[in-house]
């Protein structure tokens, strides 16, 4: 991330993820390491930071924000260490670094992502500075829950894994991967419009709609990306969709048509953001970074 703004949520979400992290004297010692290993290493912050431009577009103060930025950081990296075992992409390599459970073991890797996973939701039950309403928090548990579980994120994984191999229509993969990638992005968005007290219906429709446009384009990016890159920009093995045989848009589509296809979803999700003004600046800014990143 090249903007300053960008490197400003990166910087506070990294923070706050620290003071949450049990310290890795803490017994268990080996446990805690793994965990501050998966998740405090080099990443963008995509949904952090996506969770703070939402809500400098609805005039939220960022501190209310730091509890939902670190939930979806959690779950985002748990799901990136379960993602990497053998069992199931069997990725040596994340971020630039060793896997979890290549610079632990499998079993502490499964372990950690764990209890990443169960941090994220004390955070949003515990966090003493975000919204106070018990209804509130409520709803963004549930909502975090339910984009992370069987009918969200794993649900996506679950089904990815299936099409190892097969072939399948577009239609089928828009459906897998607004589950494995799209379902997060989307509640990286809305737990930031759940916490703003005055945002109205229409507001929450447009940041809904930019949130569904964005989390797409960002998973098709990364299918092109796959292609396109190489392990060394990317921090992580580059061709490993073409070598497990995995569906993905250039395949089904051809390399073209899935790029112009980001951009479109792209451009519809800038569209969404019209009636928020100069508010949503960061927002837009961080669309365009999405859709022209190399990593």
């Amino acid at each position: 991330m090249t903007h300053a703004w960008l490197d400003g949520y990166q910087q506070r979400v990294d923070a706050a993820l620290d003071r949450w992290l049990p310290e890795a004297r803490v017994a268990p010692s080996h446990l805690h390491e793994a965990m501050r290993y998966a998740v405090l290493g080099p990443g963008k912050r995509v949904r952090p930071a996506l969770c703070y431009a939402t809500g400098d577009a609805l005039g939220i103060p960022l501190e209310r924000l730091d509890g939902p930025a670190c939930a979806v950081e959690l779950i985002h990296a748990y799901s990136l260490v379960h993602d990497d075992l053998p069992a199931m992409d069997n990725d040596d390599l994340r971020r630039g670094r060793p896997t979890c459970h290549r610079q632990f073991d499998e079993a502490t890797a499964i372990l950690a992502g764990d209890a990443l996973m169960a941090l994220a939701f004390r955070i949003l039950a515990h966090d003493p500075a975000m919204v106070e309403d018990p209804a509130t928090r409520l709803e963004m548990i549930n909502l975090l829950a339910t984009a992370c579980g069987s009918r969200g994120m794993v649900g996506g994984q679950s089904l990815d894994l299936a099409a190892e191999g097969k072939p399948i229509e577009r239609s089928e993969l828009e459906y897998i991967h607004i589950r494995k990638t799209g379902a997060l992005i989307h509640t990286s968005v809305m737990l930031a419009a759940l916490s703003s007290e005055t945002a109205t219906a229409r507001q929450r429709e447009h940041l809904e709609h930019m949130a569904k446009q964005i989390g797409l384009a960002f998973q098709i990016q990364d299918d092109v990306l796959d292609v396109t890159g190489d392990t060394d920009t990317l921090g992580k093995t580059g061709g490993r969709d073409i070598e497990r045989n995995k569906a993905t848009y250039p395949g089904i589509m051809g390399l073209k048509p899935a790029q112009e296809l980001a951009l479109e979803l792209h451009q519809q999700a800038l569209e969404a953001l019209a009636p928020f003004g100069d508010h949503a600046r960061p927002l837009r800014l961080l669309c365009n970074y999405l859709m022209h990143r190399d990593t």
